[in-house]
């Protein structure tokens, strides 16, 4: 029984083979290795503790961005760099032709001698140019004499007698002085203005001027009668409103009231009437200083520099028939275009200088006489370089 007993022990497990380590019955424990079978409590103390899994690094995350705001319309398309390349070539290109075109045609012009000798008055602020229209048939031939009705012998008088000053800062003012003002002529005895320009041409005209306002003259412009026409049909003619019916044998003159387009000849000889004017030569200055800034208007625009053909044309017609003091050129010239764009648009001033008589009884004729007191301040506005003032004179 001893040994059934051991055997069921030694299947079952039971007794001293319960923890598995001793042999089975009849084992030849020399041959075999001895094997023990810990138990659950024994093993779970013996077994070696897992290791802790590493921790797997994380892959970087992106930053979040903010969500673009909603856009309506179209979205902005970026250009590419050649676009903006070329276009900043033709503005370039543009620029150099607007300044290379007058710059060429107005090296062309011709230049008269006009800065007096002796002393002279002190510079102002700013610029004042003289302009003169003058009643030169210089170049004319008798057909356009006849046409033009200039008569054929002129006494070469200044016609049109104009400062136009330029300050500092403010307005630009355009001065009338009439042809016919009596004044005192330098190393002369007192005389009509224009006289002075018959005598000694610009210089003297000039020096008359300087002495009776006390203002220096820093250039000088003329244009003569066949020059004055060509311009006018060179910018396809310019429009003007009479306010009443004009007929005048002495001008060439017939016109209606009411604004029309007059060519060449037609303003030349509506500038120049003077004996149906019931103003007389204060109504002619006030048409002259009209005529010049309806001239700026329509030739100083951003529209003609898009017609390269006309552009120009204007410039090279405009360089032809006008002709500067020496030093007077484009710098001078440009400025003057704007300030008469300025006037012509009401930015600026019309003037004439103040009149107490405008038939004074003279030995050279029937004459206008300053009122002194008032062209002294109006010229002494001037000198200062100050044009706001100048609004009382102008009417």
């Amino acid at each position: 029984m001893t040994d059934l007993d051991d055997d069921l022990d030694w299947l079952y497990r039971r007794g001293r083979y319960a923890d598995g380590s001793a042999a089975a019955p009849g084992a030849d424990l020399s041959a075999q290795p001895t094997r023990r079978t810990p138990s659950p409590a024994v093993a779970s103390q013996t077994r070696p503790a897992p290791r802790p899994r590493p921790v797997q690094a994380s892959a970087p995350t992106r930053p979040v961005r903010a969500p673009r705001p909603a856009t309506t319309g179209r979205r902005r398309r970026r250009w590419p760099l050649l676009v903006i390349g070329l276009l900043l070539l033709g503005l370039v290109g543009f620029v150099v032709y607007a300044v290379a075109v007058p710059m060429q045609a107005w090296s062309q012009m011709k230049h008269v001698a006009y800065v007096p000798d002796g002393n002279r008055p002190a510079d102002q602020p700013g610029t004042l140019l003289l302009l003169t229209g003058s009643d030169s048939r210089e170049g004319l031939t008798p057909e356009q004499k006849q046409k033009y009705g200039t008569g054929v012998e002129g006494a070469n008088a200044a016609d049109t007698i104009m400062l136009l000053y330029m300050p500092p800062s403010g307005r630009p003012a355009l001065i009338s002085i009439p042809r016919d003002s009596y004044v005192q002529i330098p190393g002369r005895k007192m005389n009509k203005i224009n006289a002075a320009f018959s005598i000694g041409g610009p210089k003297l005209l000039t020096q008359t001027i300087e002495q009776n306002t006390g203002l220096r003259i820093d250039g000088y412009l003329s244009i003569g009668f066949g020059g004055f026409v060509t311009l006018i049909d060179s910018i396809g003619g310019i429009e003007q409103c009479p306010a009443y019916d004009i007929k005048d044998q002495d001008s060439h003159l017939d016109l209606k009231k009411g604004c029309q387009l007059m060519d060449g000849i037609t303003a030349l000889n509506y500038v120049r009437m003077r004996h149906a004017d019931p103003l007389g030569d204060l109504g002619r200055v006030q048409r002259q200083r009209g005529m010049v800034a309806a001239v700026a208007k329509k030739v100083v625009t951003p529209t003609l520099l898009l017609d390269p053909g006309k552009y120009a044309a204007t410039n090279k017609a405009g360089a032809a028939v006008l002709k500067a003091g020496e030093g007077t050129g484009l710098g001078e010239i440009a400025p003057a275009a704007l300030a008469f764009l300025a006037i012509s648009k009401g930015d600026g001033l019309t003037l004439t200088v103040p009149v107490s008589n405008p038939n004074l009884s003279t030995p050279a004729g029937s004459s206008v006489e300053w009122d002194k007191a008032k062209a002294a301040e109006m010229f002494a506005m001037v000198a200062k370089g100050d044009t706001a003032g100048l609004e009382k004179f102008k009417k």
